[in-house]
């Protein structure tokens, strides 16, 4: 993109804000796009949208936790923490999925007010709870905590990106500090142009997430990219019923940029496609054998069906591309 670089704090307009502010405004502030009383549901599907699957695989993940979370401290409640939460989709089709009986805590971590008719198992917070033991799970949650946007200028020079409500850009003061630090070590902007979304603070929203639990795994799953492959010019865009829409920051639309996973990863942290972190919960695209379609139709629609939607849930170019960050505590 061309900008005009200039100082916004000279012209003393108010309008002018970085991306990481005007994002908070927009999707978190009075009448803002997640407070709105659809939902994310209303204007994207995740993978917790697309089949029940998805749902059932982080059961099935909760209960391998508890047993290991058991094993090393004596058994008791396990925990549930489903981060940016929605309207309570995926813990509500994690609680169904379980066996009956089985010992679950559910919280439902959101930003919005707690949805009518959810569950009365699930605990409604707005931060995370502390010591918990268990699974915490943020699904698309990190593409969601505001970034602040650089980009290179005609020398080089990262510079921030400041918006208007409308969507108007233009380039302010040369990156410094700590973002000027993560943009050296995480991703280094050097051609005129090339841009980026500063993750930090998705690091640290991160690491607060898995610190609040005291034993168990945390997983993070979003559309991500690593150090060996950022992509040239950011990823900063937007959606709104459905559709991908240009990134403006007044309320109307989702805004959202990839994340830069890796970065986030703790010591522990390890990074696996989606494909391949489902498969290992039981969730292939396998077609059933045609000889069921004639022993028993029914039984071999429902195997067909499934068999489509675990399909899309690991198809590469599609869902199976999503990166899943796994950190043990």
């Amino acid at each position: 993109m061309n900008h005009e670089v200039r100082d916004d704090t000279a012209r003393g307009s108010r309008a002018w804000s970085g991306w990481r502010a005007a994002t908070e405004r927009a999707l978190y502030g009075p009448g803002g796009f997640y407070l709105r009383p659809e939902g994310p549901a209303g204007h994207f599907r995740t993978s917790v949208h697309a089949s029940p699957l998805f749902a059932r695989a982080v059961a099935r993940l909760l209960e391998e936790v508890a047993e290991e979370v058991a094993g090393e401290l004596g058994g008791g409640e396990v925990a549930f923490v489903d981060m940016g939460a929605g309207r309570g989709e995926l813990v509500t089709g994690v609680l169904a999925a379980l066996p009956a009986g089985f010992p679950v805590r559910a919280y439902a971590v959101e930003r919005a007010a707690r949805p009518p008719g959810l569950d009365e198992r699930v605990t409604w917070l707005a931060e995370p709870p502390s010591g918990a033991r268990g699974l915490l799970f943020a699904n698309e949650w990190l593409d969601n905590v505001p970034a602040d946007v650089a980009e290179a200028d005609a020398d080089g020079v990262p510079r921030e990106v400041l918006v208007r409500p409308d969507g108007t850009e233009h380039l302010g003061a040369p990156v410094s500090g700590e973002d000027a630090r993560w943009l050296e070590r995480w991703w280094p902007l050097r051609e005129p142009g090339e841009r980026a979304e500063i993750g930090r603070t998705r690091d640290e929203a991160w690491a607060g997430a898995v610190s609040s639990l005291e034993a168990g795994l945390a997983v993070a799953v979003d559309y991500a990219h690593v150090a060996s492959a950022r992509p040239r010019y950011g990823t900063l865009t937007g959606f709104r019923g459905g559709r991908e829409v240009a990134p403006v920051p007044d309320g109307t639309c989702d805004i959202t940029s990839h994340v830069a996973l890796d970065a986030c990863a703790g010591p522990s942290g390890e990074l696996v496609p989606q494909r391949e972190a489902l498969t290992g919960l039981g969730v292939t695209g396998e077609r059933p054998p045609l000889s069921l379609a004639s022993t028993d139709p029914t039984a071999y629609v429902r195997a067909l069906s499934r068999a489509g939607e675990a399909a899309e849930l690991t198809a590469r170019g599609g869902l199976g591309d999503f990166l899943w960050l796994r950190e043990r505590v």
